[in-house]
Parts: C-alpha cells; structure tokens; sequence
C-alpha cells in the first residue's frame, strides 16, 4: 500500500522528519519496501511565461518563442511546434539537462532549422501527467513565473510504500497507518471531523450472509441524488500519486 508524507500529515500531528516515518513502520511490523519522491523526476522544469511568440523562418509548423524563465535574466528563445503556443501563455519549461520524463531525452541546447533552442515548452504526455500530447500545458495566468514546477504542481510529497500482512486489514488506508504510529510513540492521531448526515428511510437492497458466524454484522447505505463529474484536483494529484489512475469524482471518492 502506498502513502504520502503530507497525506499522513493530516492524520498525524507532530515533529517528525520522513526518516522518522519510515524507522518506525519497520519497527512495528510494517515493511517499508521504498520510497519515492515524484519531484525528482521534475528536476529541471519550472514555471515559464511565453513573451513573444513569432513564426519560424525555415518551418511553417513551428514557432520561436521569447520565454521568461523567472530568473531575473533575458528572456531565453525556444523553439516550439506546439499550435497552442502563444504570447502571454503560462506553462512549463524544461530547461538544458533537464530529463524528460516520458522519454528520457535529455534536454540540451541546439539549434533547430537554423535557430538555437534553449530547452522546451511541455505537454501533459512529455511530463508524464496524462495522455494530452496536442499542446502545451497551460496554467492559470496568476501562476508564480519560476517556481519549479515539482513545488507549483504539489508533487514534492514522498511516496512510501508499504506492505501490509493479511492480519493488518485495519492499516490498509493512511487513517490506520496514522494511528498505529502514533501508538508507537509517533505523533499524536487528529480526531476527525466527521459530520452527522441523516438518512431517510428507504427499501434496503438485500444483503445475504452465507457464513454469520464469520461475519456477524454487515452495513450498507444507499447514497442517491449524486451527479458525476471530475474530482477535485487535490485528490486527483493524491490518488496519481500513489498510482490510482484518476476515472470520475463518484469512482475517485470511493478510491480515496
């Protein structure tokens, strides 16, 4: 089972570092097997703004750009062949060494029909995000210029992975992690804020116990009235990062 350190953070209060986390599930019986940042693999990539964008004198299909890199220097030229290329679009920039994740290319300077490319403007697909491969990425215009985009998109969250015995139902989810680390002496468990909905009385689907003595009690509620539709980014970004693939808000919530 996967986890991330902020994920637990909300369970978990107290002043404890990523090592501390992982010392202690190993010393209570649940096997760390690793632990991963995603924002490793956007090293190199930040928040850029297209300041100009002008047709490129040897290619119909491309584009040389004026790229503000946030640095506080001369804006950078890349050349890009992305249609949604545009003055005044906010996106993400790999600069030269950067590794794109998708293919592992290494990112370099060179020139591209005659014009030096300084690195390049990125799609969703390039960064490992998604499937879009149409255009770049665009971000809100109010996106902070030169940010590194591992910190804009939230991805500087470790990963840790855990495997949990088959006795251990109660640890499968951050909730019963959390509470066996602090058992253990680990910070304190939050309560919970849970609020009180009232049902309505309605027809039960039933619901057959072929062993009771095995289970004694089995609960259901039927939820109705919901309409679908995308989750929340917050939750999508969690989910992805633990390896849930993001399907609908109403299979999203289930998952989380």
């Amino acid at each position: 089972m996967k986890i991330t350190l902020d994920w637990l953070r909300e369970h978990l209060d107290g002043n404890f570092t990523l090592g501390d986390v992982v010392a202690t599930l190993n010393r209570i019986g649940h096997e760390v097997e690793g632990v991963q940042n995603p924002a490793e693999k956007f090293a190199g990539f930040r928040v850029a703004k297209v300041l100009t964008a002008q047709k490129h004198p040897q290619a119909d299909k491309l584009q040389v750009l004026s790229v503000d890199t946030g640095d506080g220097g001369a804006p950078i030229t890349v050349v890009c062949g992305a249609p949604n290329a545009r003055a005044g679009l906010v996106g993400v920039l790999g600069l030269p060494g950067a590794v794109v994740p998708a293919t592992g290319m290494v990112l370099k300077v060179a020139p591209v029909r005659g014009v030096e490319s300084n690195g390049m403007m990125c799609s969703t697909r390039e960064l490992g995000l998604g499937d879009e491969h149409d255009g770049i990425i665009e971000l809100p215009t109010d996106a902070p210029v030169g940010i590194p985009f591992a910190d804009y998109s939230g991805a500087d969250d470790p990963v840790i992975d855990i495997s949990i015995t088959p006795n251990r139902q109660d640890c499968m989810g951050v909730r019963g992690i959390a509470r066996d680390l602090a058992a253990a002496g680990l910070g304190t468990l939050k309560p919970l804020d849970v609020p009180t909905i009232e049902g309505e009385e309605a027809p039960a689907t039933e619901i057959r116990t072929d062993d009771p003595d095995g289970c004694p009690a089995f609960y259901g509620r039927t939820i109705r009235g919901v309409t679908n539709g995308n989750a929340p980014e917050w939750m999508r970004r969690r989910l992805e990062a633990i390896g849930q693939r993001s399907i609908s808000a109403l299979v999203d919530i289930s998952n989380y």
